[in-house]
């Protein structure tokens, strides 16, 4: 048998799944071991009492300074940021991209533009957002929706052009407005692609926001890892990744149970 016709049973996928995970951890283990061997006060590659440590430290007993759990107070900054910089980009490419994707007109008018704004690097636009809007909140939470906004848009706007034309046609034989078939025929079949662009900008939008974070702000997952890093404090970036990494995949699942729970459709289309 063909290795391209081998498939893997439910244990066996569950063992390949789980397998990278443990190679790298066991890996760290042993190179940690190697290193605290040689030198007891390493910090490049911490045991795992220190990480207990520092867990407990960040995540369980309040900051001597602030009162805060500083942990769960950073993670609050960094997801009210995220979410409202997402929020305002599906917004915007919702409707931008269904201009494109339905009207001819409005595909000639903005389509290259988004074209040539998709290509702009983010980052780069960092330090005029700072000019512009300032140390706060706005530049940051601009940064994610600039940075994932045009993307978004011309993948729905994609979509929504490459809907069959025939399902337009009877549309409009039954009489039904350009708002009408937008509403009642657009809408509803670019929905879920959209849940799922959105799963594929977390990641991303990640990336804007710890960049954001590191060069100015006073509270964030982003800030902690770039304040601590002049300590050399290991011990508290590695769990602030593993955290930050824990938040992008629990919300790219939640948002691909949210598709199948309201277009269970979707996924028979993508089963086929």
């Amino acid at each position: 048998m063909r290795w391209i016709n081998t498939r893997p049973s439910s244990g066996m996928r569950l063992t390949l799944a789980v397998a990278p995970f443990l190679i790298v951890l066991a890996a760290y283990v042993a190179g940690s071991a190697a290193r605290l061997a040689d030198n007891a006060n390493d910090k490049l590659l911490p045991g795992l009492s220190s990480f207990v440590d520092a867990i407990n430290r960040m995540a369980v007993v309040p900051d001597g300074r602030s009162g805060q759990i500083l942990l769960w107070a950073d993670t609050g900054a960094s997801l009210t940021r995220l979410f409202s910089g997402i929020g305002i980009a599906v917004a915007i490419a919702l409707v931008i991209g269904m201009l494109i994707g339905m009207l001819p007109t409005m595909r000639a008018l903005l389509a290259p533009f988004v074209a040539a704004v998709s290509m702009v690097p983010p980052l780069a636009l960092l330090p005029i957002l700072f000019i512009v809007m300032g140390l706060g909140e706005a530049s940051k939470i601009a940064l994610i929706a600039i940075g994932v906004t045009p993307i978004m848009i011309r993948d729905l706007a994609l979509t929504a052009s490459m809907l069959p034309r025939e399902q337009i046609i009877k549309a409009e034989t039954l009489g039904g407005s350009s708002w009408q078939i937008a509403l009642r025929v657009v809408l509803p079949q670019i929905l879920p692609r959209m849940i799922d662009t959105l799963r594929l900008q977390i990641g991303p939008a990640w990336l804007f926001l710890i960049a954001a974070e590191a060069i100015s702000s006073e509270a964030g997952l982003g800030y902690r890892i770039f304040l601590v890093r002049r300590y050399l404090a290991m011990d508290v970036i590695f769990p602030y990744v593993l955290w930050i990494t824990l938040l992008a995949v629990g919300t790219d699942y939640i948002l691909n149970r949210v598709r199948i729970a309201i277009f269970p459709w979707s996924e028979l289309e993508k089963n086929t």
